[in-house]
């Protein structure tokens, strides 16, 4: 009889091991629930955003975006689009913010702003063999741009201490403006400092950064002004937590040497 209800009590605890052990399994396997799409409009722009090898989007911009979104409760669904239409797509509704090496400086009153997020600098690059020094040896010289971009900006514009150029040639390819470079069909290009390391790793040619920049500026995602949904002001937020705890910096040092020089305020 006492061994019969010893077999008893060990099928029994076998039983209710299997029955906990089944409730664990149910709780890992439960669905967790879906979180409320926002529609990224970015731009192909290595290191910031751009197709890996296997075809997958990638980037500084994209990993920041996809860490940021998730802490506020949000999924980015990452839409590669025209730069040239983003304001237009933006005010349509047909991507919730644009966010792709965005420079903020001068555009403070265009857009709702989560940002900056990273500092980076605007440059003029030449062939390392060029007789330009300085931005005053720019004077009648071709310079290469993309189009709708900062550099293009300053450049049209004529910022404070820059001199008369022949032309500024703006074109839609980033990639472009080094390869006119590179060939002689231009004297100079302007683009993001990123850029241009980016570009020269990829490509092995050598170019030479002007000492003196453009513009220091700051990168941001930018919402359309009658967006009233907060979501900008809840992403500041959370770049200040990733700052705070070393994350910011983990993701651009997977892309670019030196992470630190990025986030100097």
């Amino acid at each position: 009889m006492k061994k019969r209800c010893i077999i008893i009590v060990l099928l029994a605890l076998a039983c209710l091991t299997l029955l906990f052990s089944g409730c664990g399994d149910t709780a890992e396997s439960a669905p967790q629930p879906d979180l409320p799409e926002i529609t990224v409009g970015c731009d192909d722009y290595q290191p910031f955003s751009y197709l890996d090898a296997n075809g997958q989007l990638t980037g500084i911009d994209v990993e920041l975006a996809e860490e940021a979104f998730s802490r506020i409760g949000y999924k980015p669904n990452f839409v590669v689009i025209s730069w040239e239409d983003k304001n237009t797509l933006l005010n349509s509704g047909k991507i919730d913010c644009i966010w792709s090496s965005f420079t903020m400086n001068g555009r403070e009153d265009q857009y709702k702003w989560a940002g900056p997020y990273m500092r980076s600098k605007q440059v003029i690059v030449v062939n390392q063999d060029s007789d330009i020094y300085s931005l005053s040896d720019l004077e009648g010289k071709l310079i290469a741009v993309q189009s709708t971009t900062k550099p293009e900006d300053i450049l049209r514009e004529h910022g404070s201490g820059l001199p008369e150029f022949r032309k500024v040639i703006s074109v839609k390819k980033r990639d472009l403006i080094f390869t006119m470079l590179a060939k002689g069909y231009v004297d100079a290009a302007a683009a993001h400092i990123t850029a241009v390391e980016q570009f020269t790793q990829d490509s092995e040619l050598k170019f030479r950064i002007l000492d003196e920049p453009l513009l220091a500026v700051g990168l941001g995602a930018a919402f359309d002004l009658n967006d009233g949904r907060g979501i900008e002001s809840a992403l500041n937020k959370a770049f200040a937590e990733m700052r705070s705890d070393g994350t910011t910096e983990q993701i651009i040092g997977k892309y670019l040497s030196d992470p630190e020089q990025y986030l100097e305020d």
